[in-house]
């Protein structure tokens, strides 16, 4: 367990430091591109880049867990080489189709989204996915420093790129034209987040050489079948989840009417999408320290009991994330430009909507420790098929809020029926009443804090402040003393003994 927990926090800081970084990106991205719609095509590609990925790798990761590790049956070796030239040829196949035909693919997305953005994307997302397997393979040989340390050196490269094109050059290019006008062209700004992006996944795969050398390559069709037939319904898993969170970014430039603004509503939505993401890296840090804790506590005789306080407390302090952003948001929506400040009517919506996603993925362990997993297949899909739907019907008529109600909206729903399910097929005594009295007092206080206006920022900031120690009383008096926090115990103990 304290290897599983060492482990963990590597990869886990590893992956959410990496999200944490490029969120912070967003302010040079939004304050330096020049347009919204540049930042739309942003938003549209990397959409893509996180579906065709799954795509690419079609489930073999979780394939190279399953089978290395069944030794008396399979070589490791055999298996992770057999993976890694049938992932290779798929992406080479891949690239060699892109290749061919460049210009039919391209003519299918937004006129402003150029031949060179898409091919520039395409080596990325194709280095990427290759990648995953030898990063999965470090993960198998329970290699975790070097993993994140070359997970790190990507967000590096790539923060220091982007700080050198879109900050570095334009000075020099106004004082100094000499030293970089041979090479750099002003108002490419998108052209140069790809660029950064190509050559800092380029210089991390290289780094993985020693992984892809040492040993004899060979290709079983027997055990690809094998490995496929157990990856496959991974895949379409995948599949659901990635199109769940990225397709609305996907769809509004298809079905939004006005085509010569779809790419800039686009942007505004995603610039203000991003204030959101708060809420999805403290989803994500939770969820990797909850996988191993439900799994160490299913042998524990408490451990439902356990199960339901780990609930109670997620969503007590997500929602005193969700007051903490929208209270605060006179202040954070300088974290875009202004220009997007009209998209911040999402932010709202899409906190409570990724609140429901962790609190399904918290319901999800009744599943996993039945060994029902089909069950979340099932939500998963039904879920996505539910966003698309309401995107697809009301993108139309409304812009991007629809994007916003659509997540809410599924999330919400896969949420309800899980909670349903899981109770008949793995009962856990949660306790809806303090649950609901959170809820319930979070959204008096947001109902509050949007009713009383106040002209003047500060005081209306001062307002919103005393709002949230309302909400700080309540759970320090009610569920979560000083007396109980840990470090901050023992400073109690010591000033009032």
């Amino acid at each position: 367990m304290k290897s599983l927990a060492k482990e963990t926090a590597y990869y886990g800081i590893s992956s959410i430091l990496g999200k944490t970084l490029n969120w912070l990106l967003t302010p040079l991205f939004t304050y330096k591109l020049a347009t919204t719609g540049e930042y739309g095509i942003i938003t549209n590609i990397y959409a893509y880049v996180a579906l065709v990925i799954v795509l690419l790798t079609f489930g073999m990761e979780t394939g190279l867990f399953r089978f290395a590790n069944q030794k008396d049956k399979y070589n490791p070796t055999e298996v992770y080489s057999t993976i890694l030239v049938a992932v290779g040829s798929v992406v080479l196949l891949f690239l060699a189709l892109i290749t061919i035909f460049l210009k039919p693919v391209t003519s299918l997305l937004d006129p402003q989204i150029t031949t060179t953005y898409v091919y520039l994307m395409v080596l990325v997302l194709c280095m990427d996915a290759f990648s995953c397997i030898p990063f999965a393979y470090l993960r198998y040989k329970n290699r975790p420093i070097r993993f994140a340390a070359l997970k790190v050196l990507f967000i590096i490269l790539y923060i220091a790129l982007c700080l050198f094109f879109l900050l570095l050059c334009p000075f020099l290019y106004k004082n100094y034209p000499f030293l970089v006008d041979w090479f750099y062209k002003p108002d490419s700004g998108v052209l140069y987040i790809l660029i950064s992006n190509l050559i800092a996944t380029f210089i991390q795969t290289c780094c993985l050489l020693p992984e892809l050398l040492g040993f004899k390559y060979k290709f079983s069709w027997s055990l690809f079948k094998t490995i496929f037939k157990y990856s496959f319904p991974l895949l379409i898993l995948g599949i659901a989840g990635v199109l769940s969170q990225t397709i609305d970014k996907i769809i509004f430039p298809i079905v939004y009417p006005d085509k010569a603004v779809r790419l800039a509503q686009l942007g505004i939505y995603g610039a203000a999408f991003k204030i959101a993401v708060v809420m999805v890296m403290f989803t994500q840090a939770f969820r990797y320290a909850y996988e191993p804790f439900i799994f160490a506590k299913n042998r524990s005789s408490d451990n439902r009991k356990a199960y339901a306080e780990a609930m109670k407390y997620f969503i007590i302090i997500g929602l005193l994330i969700f007051l903490g952003v929208t209270f605060y948001m006179d202040i954070l929506k300088y974290f875009i430009k202004p220009t997007y400040f009209e998209g911040l009517v999402v932010v709202p919506i899409v906190m409570m909507g990724e609140l429901f996603f962790g609190i399904y993925f918290n319901l999800s362990l009744w599943y996993k420790l039945t060994d029902k997993t089909y069950w979340g297949a099932i939500f998963s899909v039904a879920g996505c098929i539910i966003i698309i739907a309401l995107n697809i019907i009301f993108i139309p008529k409304y812009g991007y809020i629809a994007c916003a109600w659509a997540s809410f909206i599924g999330y919400l729903l896969i949420m309800l029926a899980s909670y349903f399910v899981g109770q008949k097929k793995y009962p856990i005594k949660y306790d809806l009443k303090t649950i609901g009295i959170y809820f319930g007092l979070a959204w008096v206080l947001y109902i509050v804090s949007q009713l009383v206006h106040f002209e003047h920022t500060g005081i209306r900031l001062v307002f919103n402040t005393a709002l949230l120690i309302v909400y700080l009383s309540v759970l320090l008096k009610r569920d979560l003393p000083l007396s109980e926090i840990p470090y901050l115990n023992k400073f109690v103990k010591n000033k009032f003994k």
